[in-house]
């Protein structure tokens, strides 16, 4: 499986990123499909989109630079699909009474970027959800990627609890909130016992990083149990290094039911 060149000075979550968006690429699209990109920002995927021979691309963002930025990048760089952009929040408007005319005509949809940022409510998860339904064809795939949830609440209650079974004198020196690496840390504004369906925010700050990010933990069952009520068929999760292992397998994607 080939993938774009990376500079070595990136960090080992940005190449397995890039990654991942190429080879979910590679695997589920073909020559002449739709594809809408929820939160395409400013269109950092349409050399990916164009080496895969796409007909058609739908970008939605919330931000009108972003979509400014991604419309200027098709047009200047003249790739070889058809392109149109749309100002809406996947997340907070209804595609169904507001895009009808884009009503299941994608092949693919994809959420590259702030998929996570949807579990901030339960509302707002469904609501994307929905959304995708609506835009899909029946058979076409929902492709998206969010940090691992599982894994950073495994890392975070492991850390409380070691943080409470420490002796008072240690504790000064210990931050059961925050989960560090080598190449990240993740900060947790308060203690909770149980995994939040939604809502449960932290930051997220790379080593080369200025400053840090907002980010959701995703409830799995909860995602797919919502998919599932807009009529989505679950396929697969995936953890992204499972993922790169496997390199043949979605790491989250759903089929529409025919």
């Amino acid at each position: 499986m080939s993938v774009l060149p990376i500079p070595r000075s990136e960090l080992t979550h940005h190449r397995l990123y890039e990654f991942a968006k190429t080879a979910l690429i590679k695997i589920y699209s073909h020559p002449y499909v739709t594809v809408c990109d929820l939160y395409c920002g400013a269109g950092v995927d349409v050399d990916k989109w164009e080496t895969a021979l796409i007909a058609n691309y739908i970008g939605i963002d919330v931000a009108t630079s972003g979509i400014g930025e991604a419309r200027d990048t098709w047009e200047n760089q003249r790739k070889n699909f058809i392109a149109e952009f749309f100002e809406a929040d996947p997340c907070a408007e209804n595609f169904e009474t507001q895009m009808q005319e884009k009503a299941n005509q994608a092949d693919l949809v994809c959420c590259f970027q702030h998929l996570q940022m949807c579990f901030e409510t339960e509302e707002r998860a469904r609501r994307l959800l929905q959304n995708v339904s609506s835009l899909l064809k029946p058979g076409g795939y929902f492709l998206g990627i969010t940090p691992d949830s599982s894994t950073i609440w495994a890392k975070y209650q492991k850390n409380v609890e070691a943080y409470h079974n420490r002796s008072s004198s240690m504790k000064p020196n210990l931050v059961p909130n925050c989960i560090r690496s080598e190449s990240y840390v993740i900060t947790f504004e308060v203690e909770e016992e149980k995994f939040p369906l939604f809502g449960k925010k932290y930051q997220l700050k790379f080593a080369n990083d200025i400053s840090a990010e907002t980010q959701c933990l995703v409830h799995f069952p909860s995602l797919i149990r919502l998919a599932r009520e807009a009529g989505l068929e679950y396929v697969e999760i995936q953890n992204l290094n499972e993922f790169y292992d496997d390199n043949r397998h979605a790491d989250e994607c759903w089929s529409k039911s025919d």
